[in-house]
């Protein structure tokens, strides 16, 4: 099955393309010593985080400087805690809450990125008198934990990088665009009504294909719980990201999560109309959805089905304990109040930071794709975030 061609994506340097051959080259074996085929879950895995090769292990530029509106040539993305500070104080109180109510001082980060999201949580919380917080960050890319461990320098010790997943924690857990870059099985009803698994071979010239083969029972047994039969229809389903939350159940004693991402509840989801998934490459400020243009070099998402993340804490033992979209989040947890203590006669500091709130807030944009999930244990009143506009009925 051949792939459209993505169009106006930028041209590569060679030391760029140099690393995506590399990186094809790597892939092409991997299929070849899994006779022939890979499922997708685990080509996607190798693309993001195979050692010195993947997206995220390499060491290239990913996060765009928001410089401009963000449109700055280096990086493939802008995430929310770099278009404005606001968004990291906001977070930073629905933070001082859980820590206030479970009387604990640590916060744990996965997925730091630049570390704008943390520099800005760690000021907001110490002008909240809560000094002593100590920041934890479990970081997958040596490069980007670099550029956190220069820009979070100020704060000394009290940020710490882990290894690994602890085996206790007690506190507020933050994820800010992690679970959409989990790798994804990709599956399509067949005309017979039965569920195809979708993965990658090679053609006669070497060029990476899609080729559906048989599933495994566990996923059709997983979709066919999920959504009607409807021939044609492609889509994604995240164990990977389903296990990650349900193994939070085992480690978070106290505290709760927070996790912000994009994507939808399960009836929208595998909506009727929403026929070939959710897929998304980024590649140099370029979306676009050929995960084989580049391999190494952009990023490789697809959007989170947040009635399967509920519905995994709640199996783990955790509660789910509350949902709506970021803007309604936001508003909720103080973003206003903070609005209005910047000194409007600052006129280049105050558009700086007020400019990006539109697109954070926007329907169009930010504001409604994006969602924000929290689950917990040992939380005894409800959270800021969600006082209004909760939509957990709609998971």
């Amino acid at each position: 099955m051949q792939r459209p061609s993505p169009a106006n994506l930028p041209p590569l340097d060679p030391a760029a393309q140099e690393h995506s051959a590399a990186m094809a080259a790597h892939l092409r074996d991997a299929i070849a010593a899994n006779g022939g085929w890979l499922p997708f879950d685990r080509w996607m895995a190798l693309a993001l985080y195979a050692p010195g090769l993947g997206y995220y292990a390499a060491g290239n530029i990913k996060l765009a400087r928001a410089d401009g509106g963000g449109k700055n040539p280096e990086g493939d993305f802008v995430t929310a805690p770099q278009l404005t500070p606001l968004f990291a104080r906001t977070l930073a109180r629905q933070a001082a809450q859980v820590l206030r109510q479970t009387r604990t001082d640590t916060v744990l980060e996965f997925g730091a990125g630049t570390g704008a999201l943390a520099e800005g949580v760690l000021g907001e919380l110490d002008a909240l008198g809560l000094e002593q917080t100590r920041y934890l960050i479990l970081e997958v890319s040596a490069d980007l934990r670099a550029r956190q461990a220069e820009r979070l320098a100020a704060f000394g010790s009290r940020v710490q990088w882990l290894d690994a997943l602890p085996d206790a924690f007690s506190g507020c857990v933050l994820a800010n665009e992690v679970l959409d870059a989990m790798p994804v099985s990709i599956f399509r009803w067949s005309e017979d009504g039965t569920v195809l698994e979708r993965g990658v071979a090679l053609d006669a010239a070497r060029d990476f294909i899609w080729e559906d083969r048989p599933a495994p029972p566990a996923l059709p047994d997983a979709v066919a719980g999920r959504m009607p039969a409807l021939p044609g229809y492609v889509s994604e389903i995240n164990p990977q990201a389903e296990a990650w939350v349900a193994a939070m159940g085992r480690w978070l004693e106290r505290g709760a999560a927070l996790l912000v991402d994009y994507g939808f509840p399960r009836g929208e989801y595998y909506h009727p109309q929403r026929a070939g998934g959710t897929l998304m490459c980024h590649l140099r400020h370029r979306a676009h959805g050929d995960p084989f243009t580049a391999p190494g070099l952009q990023d490789i998402t697809a959007h989170v089905d947040f009635t399967a993340m509920a519905d995994a804490a709640q199996d783990a033992g955790l509660q789910v304990l509350g949902y709506t979209s970021q803007a309604r989040f936001l508003m909720n947890a103080g973003l206003m109040d903070l609005l209005a203590q910047l000194d409007p006669s600052d006129a280049q500091d105050y558009a700086k930071t007020v400019a990006p709130m539109q697109k954070l807030l926007s329907e169009a944009e930010m504001g409604e794709l994006f969602k924000v999930l929290a689950v917990g244990r040992g939380m005894t009143e409800p959270l800021t975030g969600f006082a209004r506009g909760d939509r957990l009925g709609k998971l």
